[in-house]
């Protein structure tokens, strides 16, 4: 793979610490059901209209699905997600890796900007069922990046059944997130055989390809839940503009960007000689946090109020005590009544000064679902983190987040999941072969 095509991770968003200055103001909000594949694909690109068109002339080389690293990951973030989660439902180990090695093929041709499978959407047999469902005929492949994860569930399932095998293969860190304070989960959103991530500026090309893998899957695996995304929260390279969430804020500021190959190796990349059961290494770790956001509540807070939570200027993404958006937030400088950056806003929270130098890359995305039964917005932010150890780096930081965030007073977390994301695969390789190799 080229370096422009290397991937990159969004760093910590930064968590803050627990305020006795804020009366609760959160109103109780419910929240509104996942849609399936089938069911979501409509309404998601049917806002096409709204991604940027490609521009006329030259058309952005695709990315490469083989390296040492999986694509989408360093990969500069593309505008717009479809996530994907899988339970297995056959037993055999052969027929998953058959699944694999297809999905691969198919995946290689989708990022290419081909049809999912060798024969195209109208040739071949007319009695036959086309080999790829049409919808992107015509489109180019707008940056598709397809990236596969395996959860802790693939290994020994919720009854202790080692169904492949694979039980003695599972990397130490790779276990269930724990249930966090404030968590609100919904099962149906929660967890995951196997995960797909298609990132793509184009919504429809995300949705044909995860709508195709999982028609290549069928009988094999079905889908657990998934999740559309738009609008990116995160930057991955130095040359992206750091965008905005759906509070209004800068979202991201501090990611590690691609072009930080060392703090890639310290954070986010696993390493051989990690507890990784041997097949991880060149690897990660991806931490998914479904977080809906209370738009509703938060839009009545005034906008110093506001800042204080973030610890940031709305307008410039600058820390409250001084600079560009990039400075280094001052937290010793005083303010009224405390440090201008209070100890509980999320800046000062999440900030690696505060958590052990930790950082993470993130490639979270906004996301709208429609209204709840309380007619207020089901939205938040798709958050996806990718990590070199989950024990070390996400789960500290969420919990410190948890407990003492002034921003978890407009927030409630509805889904979460943790997979093994394996090194890419090399030429004649299929995704997660070394898992299968030795076992």
């Amino acid at each position: 793979m080229t370096e422009e095509h290397a991937e990159t991770q969004d760093a910590a968003g930064e968590a803050p610490a627990a305020s006795s200055r804020r009366p609760s103001r959160r109103a109780m909000l419910g929240t509104g059901a996942v849609a399936a594949v089938a069911g979501v694909a409509g309404g998601f690109t049917a806002g096409r209209a709204t991604a940027a068109e490609p521009t006329k002339g030259a058309t952005p080389s695709p990315f490469a699905l083989r390296g040492a690293h999986q694509p989408g990951i360093t990969t500069p973030v593309q505008d717009r997600l479809h996530f994907a989660a899988f339970d297995v439902t056959t037993t055999s180990r052969a027929r998953l890796i058959s699944l694999l090695k297809e999905w691969t093929l198919a995946a290689e041709r989708l990022m290419a900007g081909e049809p999912a499978g060798p024969i195209g959407p109208v040739e071949g047999d007319y009695r036959l069922p086309p080999d790829d469902t049409g919808e992107a005929i015509g489109l180019p492949p707008s940056k598709l990046t397809l990236t596969f994860g395996f959860g802790p569930s693939l290994f020994r399932d919720a009854k202790g059944r080692d169904r492949f095998g694979l039980a003695d293969r599972r990397p130490e860190p790779l276990e269930e997130l724990p249930h966090f304070p404030g968590d609100l989960l919904d099962p149906d959103r929660s967890g995951g055989d196997l995960c797909i991530q298609a990132c793509a500026d184009d919504p429809q090309v995300a949705v044909h390809a995860i709508r195709n893998l999982a028609r290549i899957g069928f009988g094999t695996v079905s889908v657990r839940w998934s999740q559309l995304g738009f609008g990116r929260t995160s930057s991955t390279t130095s040359g992206q503009e750091t965008p905005r969430n759906l509070f209004g804020f800068k979202d991201g500021t501090k990611n590690i960007l691609a072009e930080e190959t060392e703090a890639l190796d310290e954070h986010v990349w696993v390493q051989p000689d990690d507890d990784d059961g041997g097949w991880l290494a060149g690897g990660s770790y991806l931490a998914v946090r479904r977080i809906n956001m209370v738009i509703e509540t938060w839009d009545r807070q005034g906008l110093a109020e506001q800042e204080g939570i973030i610890g940031r200027s709305k307008a410039t993404g600058a820390p409250l005590s001084g600079g560009e958006e990039h400075a280094d937030p001052d937290f010793a400088m005083p303010g009224r009544g405390g440090p201008i950056v209070p100890t509980d806003s999320h800046v000062a929270v999440v900030h690696p000064d505060h958590n052990d130098g930790v950082r993470i890359l993130r490639r979270g995305y906004n996301f709208v679902d429609g209204s709840t039964s309380l007619g207020t917005l089901d939205a938040g932010l798709f958050f996806l983190a990718y990590v070199r150890d989950p024990a070390r780096q996400f789960v500290p930081m969420q919990t410190a987040m948890a407990k003492n965030d002034a921003m978890m007073e407009y927030l409630k977390f509805t889904g979460s999941a943790l997979f093994a994301i394996p090194p890419g695969a090399g030429e004649g390789e299929y995704i997660g072969q070394a898992l299968f190799a030795d076992s």
